[in-house]
């Protein structure tokens, strides 16, 4: 488990953001902050970064009354991909190798996480994505995985990102690929209503996993998930909070494919922040 102290600076960071966002009254933020401390400190032999997230963000809830606080900027990432679809589809036509390209998109979508930041630049980060050599590549492991897969499992992250990863399952043309969201909003992740809004219905299976984490828990996903993801030859993980929830498990069906937004998951793969990453966890068996 990834676990340290300056991740619970980040989540003040974060809800200090999202008090301001929501209109509640000062001495409900005090009181919110002051339960947030108290959850830190029950949890802090045991922490996990995306179960915390996840109980602040049901405390939040019993305060602000609201289910979704990031609708709108889910909806305007989303909007804003599909807007970029004509360029990025053009690039695929003129590259000499369209899997390395559109799997270079699909993780430069990544930077679209509101949990580690609401300020960054999307189209530098698709430049910088195309062009620059990855900290971890282990790309052609992971294609020559593809190939030979008879099931894949794609665990996507958040809205917006989706598109990109669309424009990847398109290009890799599996015939067995499920793709995954959250059972229910939280951060800016993407779910069911987000999968039907930009079209991955019409390109692979699409299930949730029935749980409202920002990561991919497997004991605490529904039933259907833990089915899919125990008969999966392959699985796909998008972003930090999946990593987070998975490394432990040591699987070696499992490629993390991520831009690292933080020093803490910076210095457990060794590598610099702002890297990107395709990683597979069989690595750490070695």
């Amino acid at each position: 488990m990834i676990s340290d102290y300056r991740c619970f600076y980040c989540f003040v960071r974060a809800f200090e953001k999202l008090l301001v966002k929501e209109n509640i009254s000062n001495e409900a933020k005090a009181s919110f902050t002051l339960e947030m401390i108290r959850l830190y400190q029950n949890n802090l032999n045991d922490f996990s970064a995306p179960l915390f997230s996840r109980e602040l963000h049901k405390i939040l809830r019993s305060y602000t009354h609201n289910p979704d606080p990031y609708k709108e900027e889910k909806k305007k990432y989303n909007d804003q991909a599909i807007s970029m679809l004509p360029e990025l589809e053009y690039i695929m036509r003129q590259s000499e190798d369209p899997f390395s390209t559109a799997l270079r998109l699909a993780i430069a979508g990544n930077i679209i996480d509101f949990a580690a930041s609401d300020n960054f630049d999307l189209q530098a980060t698709f430049d910088r994505a195309l062009f620059t050599e990855f900290a971890i590549d282990h790309s052609e492991r992971l294609k020559d995985k593809i190939e030979k897969a008879e099931t894949v499992l794609y665990l996507g992250d958040n809205a917006g990102e989706i598109v990109f990863d669309k424009l990847f399952i398109q290009t890799i043309n599996h015939s067995d690929l499920t793709y995954v969201v959250r059972g229910a909003p939280v951060i800016n992740d993407a779910t069911m209503e987000d999968a039907e809004y930009i079209g991955m219905k019409e390109i692979a299976n699409v299930i949730s996993n029935g749980y409202d984490a920002p990561s991919t828990v497997p004991d605490k996903s529904n039933k259907q998930f833990q089915q899919y993801f125990r008969k999966a030859d392959l699985i796909i993980s998008k972003g930090q909070g999946n990593l987070e929830g998975l490394i432990s498990l040591n699987d070696g069906r499992i490629f993390f494919l991520l831009m690292v937004k933080c020093d803490v998951i910076a210095e457990f793969l060794k590598i610099k922040k702002e890297s990107f990453v395709i990683f597979n966890s069989s690595h750490l068996k070695n």
